[in-house]
């Protein structure tokens, strides 16, 4: 896919990894539309790009009304869009016997329902462009489920399905879709997880990094993109031998 030129709605664009979606989308010269729901954080990322025209559009995703407003403002700037890449998203942790009715369905609302719902309300869109993509941003641990994660994995386990499935039902039409696993990124999500990132001795990259790679995914038009380590293989032991990785990950957990 040719990015030069193109349009992209990026969620999540107020920090870490969708403002650097964002940064390397423009350097690559494609017209950014930025969504978020902290009006001050996307004008701080949209302060970043170069080039243009791009567009700052407050709002929140599980917002039916903020999606359309959203999609509503870029089909009367630019007419169409060529990307849709679906990054906000929450990092729940912690025993789930601590987790709430309410968090859970944050989490789900966030990570699982917006990305579908956004899909749905962008594809009018979407198909004036074509052949476009959607990138849905997910994570090694929606492959490779941890304790203390069990929400977040799940909802990026159902993301990954989501992609599986959307890919069957658009290719027809030219539609493409991107499945982008990650490993933990340096962002302020992370940082919240605590004592975590060493007991389960997370690696981390950098937004910049993995914006490249994700970036560098959708100009080849895969349709999978993972980090550069060992969660690759480990998701491919985990399929053949699940029980050698359960018991890897617990010693993790019940580590001192």
């Amino acid at each position: 896919m040719q990015l030069e030129g193109g349009s992209v709605l990026i969620t999540g664009a107020g920090s870490g990894i969708g403002e650097a979606l964002a940064i390397e989308a423009s350097r690559r010269r494609m017209r950014v539309a930025l969504m978020g729901r902290r009006a001050e954080a996307i004008g701080a990322t949209l302060a970043k790009l170069i080039g243009g025209p791009h567009l700052a559009l407050p709002g929140d995703v599980t917002v039916a009304h903020d999606r359309m407003s959203a999609l509503d403002s870029i089909s009367s700037h630019w007419g169409t869009l060529m990307v849709l890449v679906n990054n906000a998203g929450l990092v729940p942790a912690g025993p789930l016997a601590a987790v709430t009715d309410e968090d859970l369905k944050t989490a789900i609302n966030t990570n699982l329902f917006a990305p579908m719902a956004m899909v749905r309300d962008a594809l009018p869109l979407l198909e004036r462009y074509r052949p476009g993509r959607i990138v849905n941003i997910g994570s090694v641990l929606g492959e490779i489920p941890y304790p203390l994660f069990a929400a977040y994995s799940a909802t990026k386990g159902g993301l990954r399905a989501f992609s599986q499935s959307l890919r069957r039902e658009l290719t027809p039409i030219g539609i493409g879709v991107t499945h982008a696993v990650l490993r933990a990124t340096q962002t302020p999500a992370a940082d919240a997880l605590g004592p975590l990132r060493a007991r389960f001795k997370m690696s981390f990259d950098s937004p910049g990094a993995v914006a490249t790679r994700v970036w560098d995914a959708v100009e080849r038009d895969a349709d999978c993109v993972y980090p550069a380590g060992p969660e690759r293989f480990f998701e491919l032991v985990q399929r053949m031998a699940p029980r050698l990785v359960d018991r890897s990950i617990v010693r993790q957990l019940t580590r001192a």
